[in-house]
């Protein structure tokens, strides 16, 4: 299916240099890309096309009629390395002789508890927001037996309202507890999630534009900045949005990321690992191998100590000094934090001026930075007048 975009396989997708514009931020590449929707149509009316072909010559009539039928198959050893010539494949195509009513494929629906998960109750409370765009604000409790919550929801308001969303902090959903895997995935741009408490592995997975904010329950007595509070792989492949999370990440935080601002204050080992957009604001240490694989976005590093070069993979990013826009872009998430945590650390350095920007680190992509000084050159070109 990609092939018929235009790939030609080169292999080079995490270089952000593809000659054909798909895998790249590069806008003068982009420019080259030919791909349309009707080319993946048409060649997967081939691909049924064919199968119906072979379904004829084998005398079946629908897919249901091929599960299960090993009978059909046969062994090409014409094909198999000469490592494989001498595999006895009789068991794995043995067909056993069952009685009819013993089902080759889905015969009867299964319960997967899917009416009884939390965002069924979600969706009832955000009717008012769904139905007439009116603000909603609600408390809930939440466990870690509760998975992917608020996937169901965000997609009723793309159901309802497409790409576009609602407009910020429409439904404002403030939970309690410890959350289960994939906390918050795909938030949708109007919905805001807030969390007292700790997420599991892939908190904010795919997010599209909402708002996630996570700091301790109020009652604990334990450091935030000195405590993992969110799970693994969080912020995994998010396309827009901003987070603020009072405590550290582990592993692989915001791993392809793509467009989201996110303030944290401490991450473990693979931080930014393939990044490719958005901005990250990290407050405190860092694991080793940061930035593997970056390619797009920045990300700030309050490195007080200093230590921080020693752990950042260099392959394909660079350090610098943060300049005057990065400062406005550092403040502005350093107020949101402490606004939506009231996290001490932020305020902290809010309260150290313009002396805080001598300890932090900007970590550049290096083909981020060639894009953007072309982005720059074109947009000078564009304005300044010909010679005649």
């Amino acid at each position: 299916a990609l092939i018929t975009l235009g790939c030609v396989m080169l292999r080079n997708c995490s270089l952000n240099n593809c000659s054909v514009g798909i895998a790249t931020q590069d806008d003068l590449l982009q420019e080259r890309f030919k791909g349309r929707v009707e080319y993946v149509e048409n060649y997967f009316r081939f691909v049924v096309r064919e199968l119906r072909e072979i379904m004829s010559m084998l005398g079946v009539r629908q897919l249901n009629d091929m599960i299960g039928r090993t009978d059909l198959l046969d062994v090409n050893r014409e094909i198999f390395p000469w490592k494989a010539k001498n595999i006895d494949f009789s068991r794995i195509l043995y067909k056993p002789d069952v009685p009819e009513s013993v089902g080759r494929y889905r015969l009867k629906e299964q319960d997967h508890g899917i009416d009884k998960v939390l965002d069924r109750k979600l969706i009832e409370i955000s009717k008012p927001a769904l139905v007439d765009r009116k603000k909603v604000k609600s408390e809930i409790t939440i466990r870690n037996t509760n998975r992917t919550t608020g996937s169901m929801l965000s997609g009723e308001v793309c159901k309802r309202f497409g790409g576009e969303g609602l407009e910020e902090d429409t439904i404002h959903i403030k939970f309690r507890g410890t959350a289960g895997q994939s906390f918050a995935a795909w938030l949708a741009k109007g919905l805001t999630f807030e969390l007292e408490g700790l997420a599991n592995d892939y908190i904010g997975k795919g997010m599209s534009g909402g708002k996630l904010i996570v700091y301790p329950d109020r009652k604990s007595t334990y450091i935030p900045e000195e405590n993992i509070i969110i799970g693994n792989t969080s912020f995994y492949g998010a396309i827009s949005g901003s987070a603020y999370i009072r405590g550290i990440a582990g592993e692989r935080f915001c791993i392809r990321n793509s467009g989201l601002y996110a303030v944290v204050e401490g991450v473990g080992d693979h931080g930014c690992e393939y990044m490719t957009g958005g901005r990250v604001l990290i407050l405190g240490k860092t694991g080793r191998n940061f930035a593997a694989g970056m390619s797009g976005g920045i990300a700030y590093i309050y490195d007080k100590k200093g230590g921080f070069k020693d752990k950042c993979n260099l392959a394909m990013v660079e350090l610098e000094k943060v300049n005057s826009d990065d400062k406005d872009v550092i403040l502005s998430l350093l107020q949101g934090h402490y606004r939506y945590t009231q996290s001490p650390k932020a305020e902290e350095l809010i309260n150290e001026g313009d002396k805080m920007f001598d300890k932090f680190i900007k970590v550049m992509p290096l083909e981020y930075k060639r894009v953007l000084a072309g982005m720059k050159k074109k947009e000078k070109d564009s304005v300044e007048p010909s010679d005649g």
